[in-house]
């Protein structure tokens, strides 16, 4: 390759006459070379940011091939990549990327192989008058000898122009239909058999009851889509892609895991950067603790809100190649509204547009921060500043549209940046989905490795009880009174199920469920006991369930082979059920507190009572509690007066 770019070279420089002449143009080809192109669009910079600031989705769908992380090159200061072009590797080192959404973003490559020396890239969207953008690309580009000055400028020209423009009308499009862009379809590979086994786990998930149009909508999604796009299927986003409700795709999704239309995958997410850093493909992949090269940290992982599920098509239909094309725009990160790269001593003057809300500002390479108050009449003025000291104590407020001063006071280079605090609603949880019972109908076995013990957030717990059970079975008989606790779970299971939660375990006639929303475990309770208290059909005898609520933090442990939780917040459920009579249950007040569980039983007749107990294994505590009486169990009669003691 060396020696057929020299005798290129000499070729080319023997057309150009005298040695000066041949030199001035060497100098002429061996410059930085500034190409800048502009587009007007339809859509607002707000709109159509999104996808141009997705640089790993554009530069494939631009035709720019995919790049490799080098083995020990990545840090907060950077990336070092490779990509082959041609038979040859280029080789260079990334800078981080500087944004300030939705306006514009920039980044800087030094080449340490190829035919380049230096590129800059600057994307800027002004909005026009009128409406819409105005799209402005500027690449600054030094080349590796005159060749390469003269082979460059000519594919910028005629390749990556009319590339570049091609996908930036159709993000456009997108943008203003909100319609996935309208590009040349790719070239998909099914594995051998692969369209059949398609076409058999289609008929088996419209067997197990799921929409056919829905399940049609992922099946063609799988025959056409790229590999970006199938690599990593957010459920959510998928939903909001195909105009469908979000629990509907979650969970045809789960089903598609179970007929193997798909996989699944559990990314353990940096709590800095967000990015995927660790992925298992099973609960049992998960680790309690992650390293992230990037930010330069170790973080505990929690189900709540850094384990996210995601799915992928099921190699034996179709096999996905996990690419890279991009690793550090601005959409990797979007809760990331601005991030600078500042010199020791360095000053930049933005103007941020921020929504109000809670956001931190902070330095990607140091730990600590600084919280950040945006509301509506907030000071029009803002200054983050990187100190030698560490952040100051204090909060920080701005309004929606703040001059902002990024100041390096330190003695070293220091990347600047103001994020959201919350994490969007926009990511299947672990937390979330391990507590949906058709999570765990499905997939019984997936558990956490065993000695794991991983932080769930806060859970509402849910502990029943048949009242006087022992009774039941002395005065129907084993058979029949076994038969009736069966009809009672099934009961109960349904009801659960019905709203968002997950039967975790039985334990004797007493049952443990776990919701995500509080209100979802009160309105499943009320739902299931007041079935049960109704007689059934062929003249079954009413059951009465006594039941406590708390909501709190709990771990996810392995036990006996399925995922199970412990924690005070399960204890204090459990003994709960011990001060109820039957037909009523006992809530805690953090539980009653919750403004939906609030604004629910303010729009009911339930009877509440105050309840001042000690509670076994917590004897130094004092719980204050209420015992809620349904509008339907005050009616009756035969409801004994004092509770019965059962101990868990």
């Amino acid at each position: 390759m060396q020696s057929r770019a020299s005798h290129a070279q000499v070729a080319a420089l023997r057309k150009l006459g005298s040695p000066a002449t041949r030199g001035a143009y060497i100098a002429h080809m061996s410059r930085e070379h500034h190409f800048r192109w502009e587009w007007d669009l339809q859509s607002p910079p707000e709109a159509i940011w999104p996808f141009i600031a997705d640089t790993n989705r554009f530069n494939a769908d631009a035709g720019i091939p995919a790049v490799r992380r080098v083995e020990g090159g990545s840090g907060a200061d950077g990336e070092r990549l490779q990509m082959s072009v041609a038979g040859m590797t280029m080789e260079w080192d990334e800078a981080p990327f500087e944004w300030e959404a939705p306006r514009r973003f920039g980044v800087v490559r030094n080449y340490r192989s190829g035919p380049i020396e230096r590129i800059r890239v600057a994307v800027n969207l002004d909005p026009r008058d009128g409406g819409g953008s105005r799209l402005t690309y500027q690449i600054w580009m030094i080349p590796r000898g005159f060749l390469a000055g003269m082979v460059l400028p000519l594919q910028m020209k005629w390749k990556s122009r009319p590339a570049f423009e091609t996908v930036f009308r159709a993000y456009d499009q997108a943008a203003v239909s909100h319609r996935p862009p309208a590009l040349p379809p790719p070239a998909v590979s099914f594995t051998r058999g692969g369209e059949e086994r398609l076409e058999a786990a289609v008929k088996t998930l419209v067997d197990f009851g799921r929409d056919e149009a829905l399940v049609g909508s992922l099946a063609t999604l799988i025959r056409t889509a790229d590999d970006v796009t199938l690599m990593r299927l957010r459920p959510y986003a998928l939903a909001d892609r195909l105009g469908a409700p979000r629990k509907r795709v979650l969970d045809l999704c789960l089903y598609s895991v179970r007929a193997g239309l798909l996989d699944f995958r559990w990314d353990m997410l940096c709590p800095s950067c967000r990015g995927a850093k660790a992925v298992g493909d099973s609960l049992a992949g998960i680790r309690s603790s992650v390293h992230c090269d990037s930010c330069q940290i170790d973080f505990e992982v929690n189900f709540e809100q850094n384990v996210e599920l995601t799915f992928r098509p099921n190699p034996s239909i179709r096999k996905v190649d996990q690419q890279e094309f991009c690793v550090g725009g601005p959409q990797v990160t979007p809760h990331i509204v601005a991030q600078q790269v500042l010199k020791p001593g360095e000053r930049r003057d933005l103007v941020l547009g921020l929504e109000p809300g809670a956001y931190r500002v902070r330095s990607r390479t140091e730990r600590g921060g600084q919280t950040l108050r945006v509301t509506t009449d907030g000071p029009s003025e803002l200054a983050v500043r990187a100190r030698p000291g560490g952040w100051p104590e204090g909060e920080l407020t701005a309004g929606p549209r703040v001059q902002t001063v990024f100041e390096n006071l330190t003695d070293g280079p220091r990347i600047l940046l103001v994020e959201r605090v919350t994490w969007g609603d926009d990511a299947v949880t672990a937390a979330h989905v391990t507590g949906l019972q058709v999570f765990r109908d499905l997939f019984a076995r997936e558990a956490l490795r065993p000695g794991e013990q991983i932080s769930v957030g806060s859970l509402t717990v849910l502990f029943t009880d048949l009242l006087e059970s022992t009774r039941l079975y002395r005065e129907i008989g084993d058979a029949r009174a076994f038969g009736l606790v069966m009809e009672h779970f099934d009961v109960l299971k349904a009801a659960i199920a019905e709203h968002d939660g997950a039967l975790v375990k039985t334990i004797g006639d007493a049952v443990l469920a776990v919701f995500r929303r509080p209100v979802s475990a009160l309105e499943a309770y009320l739902s299931a006991s007041e079935t049960l208290a109704r007689p059934g059909k062929a003249g079954r005898r009413p059951l009465l369930l006594k039941a406590g609520i708390h909501v709190g933090p709990c771990i996810a442990v392995t036990l006996n082979d399925r995922l199970d939780y412990f924690g005070s917040t399960v204890n204090v459920a459990a003994r709960l059920v011990n001060l109820c009579s039957g037909g009523d249950l006992v809530i805690s007040t953090e539980f009653k507190e919750d403004p939906e569980v609030a604004r629910y039983l303010a729009g009911t007749s339930h009877r509440q009572e105050p309840i001042h107990a000690a509670l076994k294994g917590f004897d130094a505590v004092r719980f204050e509690l209420v015992r809620l009486i349904p509008v339907w169990s005050e009616a009756r009669s035969d409801l004994p007066k004092e509770p019965k003691t059962h101990r868990f």
